[in-house]
């Protein structure tokens, strides 16, 4: 039997770039969540539960906020809170929202994906406006829009906030909400020496996440005016949400909002010592200069192999990374991958490509 001892020793020998989802709580969260004062949060009794939500609401700059257990639920609810059944949400073709929720949109709140592509995942009004639904009474209407910041597939591009605000005022001149998925919004105020509030502030709602890079061990926020909040409870009880002594997550989720941004611009550097080392191997494809937060994706076509088959055999030495499709890995930099780490990454990358290196005269 392997002791507590060999089972910490492994993990260290393991460096776990699959996604900065896989951060375990700190000593200081630790100790935040054995010491919870906590009540019944369906109640609203849950003090620690109520103080989160008071402290994300200021730091966003909004009436209200509410904790959910993850971030697919606080974009459902925000869809649910600002759409009726058989209307279109916009988001870019690739958006969380559209490919790694499980289809909730529909499926339980009724409403269709109106998908855009746009380079780097950043969408503009110029993209948008185009595939607005007329109002004719026999066509679904839009009536959402929904940006991503930091954009997760796209290698966690940003959005700069003018963009994200002209989008914000012409949608709200044809009466359109929108809703922004900033599960990594920290991530993107760090890269542009902005608050989030300020980067936020036009949107109708935002949903952030405390258990990425912010390094909490569950749970999300869903912030916006009182009354949409509100309504966003009834229906996060509905969803099975409704949770009892919830201070002892919370706890770890305040510690997160006050400490864990101060490390983020760690990650940043990481990642992009990542990207130059990689760019530097035979068969990556990768350019450092577009890597701009804490998620690098890479391009192994020219190595022969599948980034199926580069992840497993990263994985059997220890380096765990996951394919975002057929010839493109993913690595995502967080608290708990240090510039040692790094290094490693990058050494057993080049001797598993070095292995079998593709013969370049064919």
């Amino acid at each position: 039997m392997h002791s507590a001892q060999d089972e910490a020793r492994n993990r260290k020998l393991i460096v776990d770039l699959r996604s900065d989802t896989v951060t375990r709580p700190s000593t200081a969260m630790r100790a935040a969540m054995a010491a919870a004062e906590v009540g019944d949060d369906v109640y609203s009794e849950d003090p620690t539960v109520n103080k989160l939500q008071d402290r994300a609401a200021e730091l966003f700059g909004r009436e209200a906020a509410l904790f959910v257990p993850s971030g697919c639920m606080g974009n459902l609810l925000a869809i649910m809170g600002w759409t009726q059944r058989s209307n279109e949400v916009l988001c870019e073709q690739r958006a969380h929202v559209n490919l790694y929720e499980l289809a909730s949109m529909s499926a339980i709140a009724g409403v269709m994906p109106r998908a855009v592509p746009a380079p780097d995942g950043i969408l503009t009004w110029e993209l948008i406006e185009p595939v607005i639904r007329e109002k004719i009474y026999y066509d679904s209407q839009t009536a959402l829009v929904t940006l991503e910041n930091t954009h997760n597939m796209h290698g966690g591009t940003v959005y700069p906030t003018s963009v994200a605000e002209e989008i914000c005022e012409r949608a709200h001149a044809m009466r359109l909400r929108v809703h922004l998925d900033g599960a990594r919004i920290f991530n993107a105020a760090v890269a542009l020496g902005k608050s989030v509030a300020d980067i936020t502030r036009k949107f109708d709602s935002v949903m952030f996440c405390l258990s990425k890079g912010l390094g909490a061990p569950v749970g999300s926020m869903l912030a916006g005016p009182r009354e949409f909040i509100k309504q966003a409870h009834i229906n996060r009880k509905m969803l099975g949400g409704g949770m009892r002594q919830a201070g002892v997550l919370a706890a770890a989720g305040l510690i997160a909002l006050e400490e864990s941004p101060k490390g983020l611009k760690r990650d940043h550097e990481n990642a992009q010592l990542l990207a130059l080392n990689l760019s530097a191997i035979r068969g990556i494809k990768i350019d450092p200069k577009r890597v701009f937060t804490n998620i690098v994706i890479f391009d192994v076509r020219e190595t022969g192999r599948t980034a199926a088959e580069i992840c497993d055999e990263l994985g059997a030495n220890n380096i765990l990374c996951l394919s975002t499709d057929k010839y493109s890995v993913r690595m995502v930099t967080h608290c708990d991958v240090d510039r040692a780490g790094i290094d490693r990454a990058v050494a057993a990358t080049a001797d598993v490509l070095a292995q079998r290196a593709p013969d370049v005269a064919n």
